[in-house]
């Protein structure tokens, strides 16, 4: 069953930036650009996403485990709740991303995503909302056509910048969108994206 996933891997067409690593190929394969509708994965990612600003993905990914254990399996109650001392203690983890801004700001997106959730019944209401619940198709053939954000994710981005989150530049929350299937930015060439475009919504 391992031999013929690895085979698997090695021959089906994907999208040739996960390509070179077995935790990105994984990643690609069966986590982005699937729609989620669950608030506690809406944050891990979102989370996440906001400690990769200025660095690659895969930093994120390798770190991910860590990250999970350091911030309480990304449960958002609480983290809004950390105190001093807690933020001290993340800052003495060599196994995340050491930056106390971006620290800082996972507990203030934390007690803002609570904030949407009251507001809005749940964060995926408001951030599905901007699509009618519906993924964006698009049909990039070439990477070179995938833009860094769109108008939708600079639009998004200011309106939760005003709702008081931080690190969620349209980059940012464009990366979000993709990994979390508001968008499936799969090339039409990958495997994936008739899969993912197939998935229920």
């Amino acid at each position: 069953m391992l031999f013929f996933y690895f085979y698997f891997m090695k021959e089906v067409q994907r999208c040739s930036w996960c390509e070179g690593d077995a935790l990105y190929t994984a990643y690609h394969d069966t986590e982005w650009g699937v729609p989620l509708f669950d608030d506690e994965a809406l944050f891990e990612f979102l989370l996440l996403e906001t400690f990769q600003a200025g660095l690659s993905w895969i930093t994120i990914l390798r770190k991910r485990q860590h990250f999970h254990a350091a911030f309480d399996a990304f449960d958002y109650r609480k983290i809004a709740a950390y105190t001093d001392r807690k933020v001290a203690a993340l800052m003495e983890n060599p196994g995340i991303i050491r930056n106390r801004q971006k620290i800082q700001a996972a507990l203030s997106n934390a007690q803002a995503f609570q904030e949407l959730q009251a507001q809005y019944g749940s964060f995926s209401n408001y951030f599905w909302g901007f699509t009618d619940g519906k993924p964006i198709q698009n049909e990039f053939k070439t990477l070179s056509e995938i833009p860094p954000f769109t108008p939708l994710a600079t639009t998004l981005s200011k309106d939760l910048k005003q709702k008081g989150f931080k690190f969620v530049g349209p980059t940012v929350i464009y990366a979000h969108m993709q990994a979390t299937g508001l968008v499936n930015d799969h090339l039409v060439s990958c495997f994936r994206h008739q899969e993912v475009q197939g998935l229920k919504t």
